[in-house]
């Protein structure tokens, strides 16, 4: 079962490009990794300082193992200085791989 991670990201005010340049400089290593089937960002075009990366891992430990990555580590230190508030993350599974007690 893979897991889709939606990760939300304010840019601070004036840093929207500086922030959408972290991002993109995330997206060759990222899917070099192991376990990385996708993984590309977004920009909403009404509010372009609102940036959203959609990624699909193979597992939760590959995910895992991107979090501990040389890039991830230093675009976490990136985004410290480029955030209005902390990013949020979503995991999510496809619906029909939801156990029954889960889809309630």
């Amino acid at each position: 079962m893979s897991l889709t991670v939606i990760a939300v990201f304010d840019a601070a005010r004036g840093k929207e490009d500086a922030l959408r340049t972290a991002l993109e400089a995330m997206i060759e290593p990222s899917l070099e990794e192991p376990g990385c089937l996708a993984y590309q960002p977004y920009v909403d075009p009404s509010r372009p300082g609102n940036m959203v990366i959609i990624e699909e891992w193979t597992d939760r430990a590959a995910l895992e193992r991107h979090f501990g990555t040389p890039h991830f580590q230093h675009v976490a230190r990136e985004l410290e200085a480029l955030l209005s508030r902390p990013f949020t993350l979503r995991h999510l599974i496809g619906a029909g791989e939801a156990s029954p007690a889960a889809r309630r």
